[in-house]
């Protein structure tokens, strides 16, 4: 199921989850990310938004809650980045009986200058956190973040979360030049969370 309304594709199904696409924007300019290098589609969907969208115009699509094993808030954007649509649309998922994940690069806490995983508990089951790289000089290269601080924002946010979101998951993606995948896994190890092994240019 789609949404073509100004021709952005609000929700899409990947398996057995439907994905919500509320934003545009991000955080960091991932050299590796589709986005970046002209393509926003992930599997036939067209991924490209105009505008941030509401809650209102989220919460019509979701379908039958017990029809998903997952909601997932992922698209070309980050998702905190539209954190009231995030919030409310999860809220109303977890009424309804839904399991609800984010994919997030972990900047949400210092775009917001504030702890946002309280809120997130509310109505979260499960994060999925993109780290990258095993030190800040590679996450910079790589990821490129707009905000001053990222690299230790975000770790910050993986050792954070688990003490609000018992499912919290980590990735760095094997294929990226100097990427240490076991020294990844033992920064995600120490925080306490599950790491997760991705492969460069599988999207979706």
């Amino acid at each position: 199921m789609t949404n073509q309304t100004s021709a952005a594709t609000l929700v899409y199904d990947i398996h057995d989850s439907r994905y919500l696409n509320i934003t545009g924007r991000c955080t960091l300019r991932c050299r590796f990310c589709p986005k970046n290098n002209g393509s926003k589609q992930v599997h036939q969907y067209q991924l490209a938004l105009d505008h941030q969208p509401t809650a209102d115009e989220i919460i019509p699509l979701l379908g039958d809650v017990h029809q998903y094993a997952e909601y997932v808030f992922c698209g070309y954007g980050e998702p905190t980045l539209n954190l009231a649509t995030l919030l409310t649309v999860a809220t109303e998922i977890k009424q309804r009986g839904g399991r609800v994940r984010v994919n997030t690069d972990g900047l949400g806490n210092l775009f917001h200058r504030r702890n946002i995983l309280p809120e997130l508990s509310q109505c979260v089951d499960a994060l999925s956190v993109s780290l990258n790289a095993q030190n800040e000089q590679l996450y910079l290269q790589h990821c490129m973040p707009k905000l001053k601080g990222s690299w230790q924002a975000v770790n910050d946010f993986i050792r954070l979360a688990p003490q609000y979101i018992a499912d919290v998951q980590v990735s760095a993606i094997d294929g990226l030049e100097g990427v240490d995948i076991a020294a990844c896994r033992a920064i995600v190890d120490a925080a306490g969370c599950g790491f997760k092994h991705r492969h460069l240019g599988l999207v979706g």
